[in-house]
């Protein structure tokens, strides 16, 4: 089979990530501009060299149709061939990779940021009302809300329930997940939640948020920002940090209820992405999964093809474990114990093992990474598979 012209034409140059959870005094236009700052700096390159500028607006943004010109007035930015906002939740970040490839790979854009941010934690007030902003996350929907049922975690938590009652998944499996991650983050210095350790039975003590999530099923909320630069393959060589080649991409939406498909739009965009990058998912060395839930990365598992559908549980308590464990699998410890910049979360901690950096949570093998974003409630997904070359 003819190689994919889109297979390995570009590359993430750089990556910028700031300061990320509990971090207050910013609006999410400032911690843009500090993640393509660092992103350019991480490249080696200035930001007279970006020609395209995509934005993923976090919650917090006032004004989402008009935040990336915000941000190139902002950053001073000129004679853009390439602007634009993008939102389809979690699965962004992955949707705006696609773009800047597609943009590079033509010629309509040299070097493209894209970037997310968010700040909708508030400080404390001395009388320690609850002011971070959790709630932003809730969406009410009529008569539903009035009789209880309102929110993304109670949306998802149906789904959930529904996944538990047709195949047998059980608390511990969604808990595994959680623990899992919890050790891979305890030994990643940018993670919220790196001091603090996690046990089957902690996460079973934990407060009920809406059954069937425990608090520790449910992701994080972070102020932040984060961002890439994408270039071309060429350009990308002759840069100051080594390429993370994009082989393979794709989007898959699947439409309907999810509560009866019981699937993510992996389904779609895995056997694309795949067949774009000309590799397999045994190719596969390091997986970082879309989790805004633990149940959402039982689901993305299954859909991936990992296991079948229904065996998404007892694959997660086999196989993660953490470091060490069969699967090497978000393993910066995801939205759930690292930080939540949606889909740039796994994004960036798939560059950060592609490049070998690491450190105690270094993957020996780390030639191949799949990463997923998924957005709304099983309603938006996008897959990227990354590499250390580019392919022949």
């Amino acid at each position: 089979m003819p190689r994919h012209p889109l297979c390995g034409a570009a590359a993430i140059a750089g990556l910028g990530i700031t300061a990320q959870g509990k971090v207050y005094g910013q609006s999410p236009l400032d911690f843009a501009v500090e993640a393509v700052s660092l992103a350019l700096a991480d490249a080696g390159l200035e930001r007279s060299d970006l020609d395209g500028l995509l934005l993923n607006p976090g919650l917090a943004w006032t004004d989402f149709g008009m935040g990336s010109f915000q941000l190139q007035q902002a950053m001073g930015l000129r004679n853009l061939h390439l602007l634009a906002n993008m939102s389809l939740g979690g699965a962004t970040a992955g949707a705006m990779i696609q773009h800047a490839v597609e943009a590079v790979a033509s010629g309509r854009a040299e070097a493209v940021a894209c970037v997310f941010s968010d700040a909708t934690l508030k400080p404390p007030r001395p009388s320690g009302e609850r002011t971070s902003s959790g709630s932003a996350y809730g969406f009410a929907r009529g008569w539903e809300a009035a009789y209880g049922f309102f929110g993304v975690n109670a949306m998802y938590a149906l789904v959930a329930q529904r996944h538990m009652h047709r195949y047998g998944t059980t608390q511990d499996h969604l808990g595994a997940v959680a623990v899992a991650q919890r050790k891979w983050a305890n030994l990643n210095p940018q993670a919220q939640l790196r001091d603090q350790p996690l046990t089957l039975e902690d996460y079973h003590a934990s407060r009920w948020v809406v059954e069937p999530f425990h608090l520790y099923d449910c992701c994080l909320v972070s102020n932040g920002g984060l961002a890439v630069i994408v270039t071309s393959a060429e350009r990308a060589r002759d840069l100051r940090r080594p390429p993370v080649y994009v082989r393979g991409m794709a989007q898959g939406h699947l439409g309907g209820d999810p509560i009866e498909t019981l699937s993510s739009g992996a389904v779609i965009s895995a056997p694309a992405a795949f067949r774009m990058a000309g590799l397999r998912l045994a190719d596969v060395d390091v997986v970082q999964l879309y989790d805004c839930y633990t149940f959402t990365v039982i689901v993305c598992l299954e859909d991936y093809g990992f296991c079948a559908k229904g065996e998404g549980g007892p694959y997660a308590a086999e196989h993660l474990g953490g470091p060490g464990g069969l699967l090497a699998l978000n393993t910066g410890g995801g939205q759930l114990s690292s930080f939540y910049m949606w889909g740039m979360t796994p994004v960036s901690e798939a560059i950060v093992q592609l490049r070998g950096d690491g450190g105690e949570r270094q993957v020996a093998k780390h030639d191949v990474a799949l990463v997923s974003g998924n957005g709304g409630v099983l309603s938006t997904h996008s897959t990227l598979v990354l590499a250390r070359e580019a392919g022949s």
